[in-house]
């Protein structure tokens, strides 16, 4: 081979090494907190109904389809929180989680990471029709796993400290829970990649491990592992795929609900195993909407809760 030849040859060796070095070692910019659950539903009234009437959260804003017709409403939670719902449920078979998301402070750097580990990403990220910057990607039980960057100018952003009325029965969404059916298999992507730290687990027996608190790594919301059921029934999913809203005291949201209209008086207040308050509440789809105070009030099961 040519002298010359050697030296081009060394040269694009070393700019391909180059570049995959710099693949490799991009780093995970800031995942800090839930930013939304999506839900489907075959009758948006009766969502609208529980969503809106009855937890007191206000529709700011809707987007339509290219095609035309309504494609999802949000709920507003608070300025970077939202409950989605798409009116697009289909079969009774059907799993009424859309998606959960998360928020990061830098989308574009977080797709060049998650690519430099592996996991299949877009091709290139653009503004959504909320204006803001997302992508989706599926984890591995299957769950689609949206991150989003709120930014300059979306319907997000221009309603930040709108649409906050005193009506809302939380001003927090603190976990999102899916169903997981290898611990293991989940944590190399959730802990080992994204970097989700586990802050507690328990079971239904001391002896046995179901849920799992897994919180992400720059702020203090979670994802919880449902790890306790197998072939579950649509409404089994819907308690499984679940939000928890923060309150601080379930005794007197429970209070509120009753004045409300809710018939709640079959399923009142109670304490987990994790120690703390809780009222589970159902949308008219099953889904599970649990209220949650804090900090718990007696000793939680099965392990202490880590502080970070």
């Amino acid at each position: 081979m040519p002298y010359r030849s050697l030296i081009i040859s060394a040269a694009l060796a070393s700019a391909l090494a180059s570049a995959l070095s710099a693949q490799t070692n991009v780093s995970r910019p800031p995942i800090v907190g839930v930013a939304h659950i999506g839900l489907k539903t075959n009758d948006l009234a009766a969502a609208r109904n529980f969503y809106g009437r009855d937890l007191g959260f206000q529709e700011p804003f809707t987007l339509d389809k290219a095609t035309g017709g309504l494609m999802l409403t949000y709920f507003k939670v608070n300025d970077h929180q939202y409950i989605e719902v798409f009116p697009d449920l289909k079969e009774e078979s059907e799993d009424r989680l859309s998606h959960i998301a998360f928020e990061t402070t830098n989308i574009a750097q977080l797709r060049d990471y998650l690519a430099s580990r592996g996991v299949k990403v877009p091709d290139a990220l653009k503004p959504g029709l909320d204006g803001n910057v997302s992508m989706m990607i599926q984890d591995p039980d299957g769950h689609n796993v949206e991150f989003v960057q709120y930014m300059p100018g979306s319907l997000h952003s221009k309603n930040f400290g709108k649409f906050l009325p005193a009506t809302r029965i939380s001003e927090h969404i603190i976990h999102v829970g899916v169903t997981v059916q290898d611990r293991d298999v989940a944590d190399k992507f959730y802990k080992d990649i994204l970097g989700f730290r586990e802050m507690w687990h328990g079971g239904k027996t001391d002896q046995v491990t179901d849920w799992i608190d897994m919180r992400v790594p720059d702020g203090t919301d979670w994802l919880e592992y449902m790890l306790n059921v197998h072939n579950p029934s649509p409404k089994t999913l819907g308690v499984m795929n679940h939000l928890a809203l923060g309150v601080p005291s379930v005794d007197a949201a429970y209070k509120r609900l009753l004045e409300r209209g809710m018939n709640l008086q079959n399923a009142p207040p109670k304490i987990g195993r994790d120690g703390k308050w809780q009222l589970n509440l159902y949308d008219p789809n099953f889904t599970r909407a649990e209220l949650m105070e804090p900090a718990p009030v007696q000793t939680p099961c099965c392990s202490p809760f880590i502080k970070f």
